[in-house]
């Protein structure tokens, strides 16, 4: 597979691949309400037809390059982006202590949203 396209739907919190047009996967996110307005990865779920193609490394990635451009941190509270993180952390930098305390206040504060 070539590398998926990656569209960022931010209204609805979602940064989704496609492969030739057909959705591959998705990572569920929020913008922290507090400064620095981290970008908190909530989720990553490939499609089954699409697993084994790197499309969750792929959104990972761009999810921490829109960080970059914008000048925000991420949060990775979604296991998958966590590892990534772990990973890679020459492209992942790690979050300040309070900023992930205050991601994970958020989510818990607004669980219906995902």
């Amino acid at each position: 597979m070539a590398e998926p396209t990656i569209r960022d739907d931010r209204e609805k919190g979602r940064l989704e691949a496609f492969d030739d047009g057909d959705y591959a996967g998705v990572v569920v996110y929020f913008v922290l309400e507090d400064a620095p307005h981290a970008l908190v990865a909530v989720h990553t779920v490939v499609e089954a037809t699409h697993e084994g193609k790197g499309v969750a490394s792929a959104l990972v990635r761009e999810f921490y390059r829109i960080a970059a451009a914008e000048g925000v941190p991420v949060v990775p509270l979604c296991p998958y982006a966590a590892r990534w993180a772990e990973r890679h952390p020459d492209e992942a930098p790690a979050p300040a202590d309070g900023v992930t305390r205050a991601a994970k206040r958020q989510l818990k504060a607004t669980p219906d949203l995902w």
